[in-house]
This record gives C-alpha cells, structure tokens and sequence, in this order.
C-alpha cells in the first residue's frame, strides 16, 4: 500500500517471528544506485527521516525508513529483547526479506549503534555509512539525561501540551526551532491512543536501557564498522552525547571516515539542517 507520504508500508518478521515495519520510499528514476536503510534513536521512529528519506530518493535510490521493534508501527516485544544485537539482526531480516545485499546506512544515535552491532554480525551487507552523533563511547551527561526521560513520557490531553514537553526537553539541543518546530516533532513522536497523546515506543525500552551483552572493548565495533568502508560521521556541535574528542578519535584512526560538525545543535541533528545535508548529499555522491 502506497501512503500519501510517497512511500510504502513494509513488514517483515524478525527471527522468532515479530512482526516489523519499515516504510519504503521508491527511488527516482534514473542509473540503479544502493539502496539506503535509516535506523533512529532511542525513542523515535522512522517518521524522524520523514523529510530525509524521500529527499535521498531523489537521488535514485532506494529508502527504507525503519521502525525498530518497540517503536512505531514495530510490534512491541513480549519478552522485552530491546538490545543492540537484536535490533541487528532485525535489519539483517529485513534486508533477506525484501532481497537486499548491499545498503548504505544512516544511523542516528541508537541507530548508529545498530549499524556498528550489524558491522560484526553481517559485515557483507554494508556498504558504507552516515553515523549521526554517536560512537563507541558515549559521554555520561547525555546518558543521566536521556536516562532521566526514557519510559517516564506521560500522556498529554493535547498535541500542543506534547510540544510543550518537548521543547523544555529539547530546547538546548535545538536552540533555533520555533513553536511550528515542537509541533512537528510531536506529530513524529506521539501518537494518538484511547483520547490521549502518548509517546509511540514501549515504555518497557527502559529497562534494557544501559543493559544487554555489550563488548569487551566498544572500540571494536567501531574500528569492525570503519575499516576499509567509507563513513561520515556528524557531531552535533553542541552535543552532550559525543565528545569532540572521541569523535576526532573516530576518524583519524580510519582514512576512509570524514566529520562533519553540524554548528549549534546538540544531540542529535535531526538532518534537515542544510550544513547536514550538504554533507550527506556529498558523501553519497561518492559512493555507488
């Protein structure tokens, strides 16, 4: 089914047979370019890429904007399996299902997590990669703070009430967004449910928050994701997430990984920003 959005509805089944869903944007025509995969943060879905996606489709190729479980249209897991090594290999079933052996990915946050997870579990099926404002090591003031909201969202008699709360939560992060700008983000965030706007994710992503088999070294999945691939790695300039110097870390160990510091956003750019997609639309010129 093709949504007024331009895309369409995807599901898939994930290994023990949850039922996922991604949107599904058809690239313009012209020379078959890979296809890109767009994984969110933490709390988000995939209508965070609502403006990105159908842009990138432009540039023929294939967009695939995912809900990761939990989160939108994405069943809500039963046993709470909300860890990087399965969201991983949730994308890896998507991509089988729908017969993709090669993408471009763009990883914001959470999903940038993913994307270096999936780098060790089916290395074959990157291509290259945009990670938006994350790395190996995260820094302590963004985890107290994205800690202090994740599962507490309360539900709002209004959608004005929901960009309410999300401006006093964000409005550091995003120092230029005006009242048009909240509401948008609340339409992406919330959803209606019995009368009432509710965050659309399952509170229970809380209790695996921080938690769940990690690696030794978290380098090492970085270092797995970056070496021979090309990458673009984005730092919100004002970022509590990821620190300048880590990221700097990131890229001059691997001489195929760029940054770009988007100026005056803190975690995460949402990637409308034009310094973004300058960026973005530059790096995937270069890649098949």
């Amino acid at each position: 089914m093709t949504d007024s959005g331009g895309f369409r509805h995807r599901t898939w089944l994930s290994a023990e047979g949850l039922r996922l869903h991604a949107r599904d944007y058809a690239a313009a025509e012209g020379k078959a370019r890979l296809p890109v995969i767009c994984l969110h943060g933490l709390t988000r879905n995939a209508r965070d890429f609502e403006a990105l996606a159908p842009w990138i489709a432009t540039r023929q190729r294939r967009v695939l904007a995912v809900d990761v479980r939990g989160r939108g249209l994405s069943a809500r897991d039963p046993n709470t399996s909300y860890w990087l090594p399965t969201y991983a290999d949730d994308v890896r079933c998507l991509a089988q299902a729908l017969g993709i052996a090669r993408a471009i990915f763009i990883g914001t946050s959470m999903g940038g997590l993913i994307t270096m997870e999936l780098a060790a579990l089916a290395p074959e099926l990157i291509a290259g990669a945009v990670i938006n404002d994350v790395g190996p090591v995260l820094a302590s003031e963004g985890l107290a703070r994205i800690g202090s909201y994740v599962g507490n969202a309360p539900a709002f008699g209004s959608w004005g009430e929901a960009a309410l709360y999300l401006e006093r939560q964000n409005a550091q992060a995003l120092p230029h967004y005006g009242a048009e700008d909240w509401q948008a983000m609340a339409a992406r965030m919330f959803r209606e449910e019995g009368g009432r706007i509710a965050a659309d994710y399952d509170p229970a992503i809380a209790g695996a928050f921080g938690t769940g088999p990690l690696p030794a070294d978290p380098w090492d999945r970085w270092h797995g994701l970056a070496r021979g691939r090309p990458l673009l790695l984005l730092r919100g300039g004002l970022s509590d997430l990821l620190a300048a110097g880590d990221a700097t870390r990131m890229v001059t160990e691997h001489e195929t990984a760029r940054l770009r510091e988007i100026p005056n956003v803190g975690h995460a750019p949402m990637l409308d920003e034009p310094e973004a997609l300058a960026a973005i639309g530059e790096f995937l010129d270069e890649v098949p």
